[in-house]
């Protein structure tokens, strides 16, 4: 999963396998059951500091504003 910088509505692209899942406004809209279901991942398994499932672009996890 790839998550974008802001965009000017103040949402995170985010996209998995080249395809766009949305737009993310918070950390809670990736655990969201829809993205993770068209990427795959288990919302039990996954953590934002793990390199491997999520590639933050231009801040991480703590950048939404």
């Amino acid at each position: 999963m790839v998550v974008y910088p802001l965009s000017p509505s103040s949402g995170r692209r985010v996209t998995a396998r080249a395809e766009i899942l949305g737009l993310a406004y918070g950390p809670e809209d990736l655990l969201e059951l829809e993205f993770l279901r068209r990427t795959g991942l288990d919302p039990d398994q996954v953590r934002f500091d793990d390199q491997a499932l999520i590639e933050w672009r231009v801040g991480g996890p703590d950048v939404w504003a």
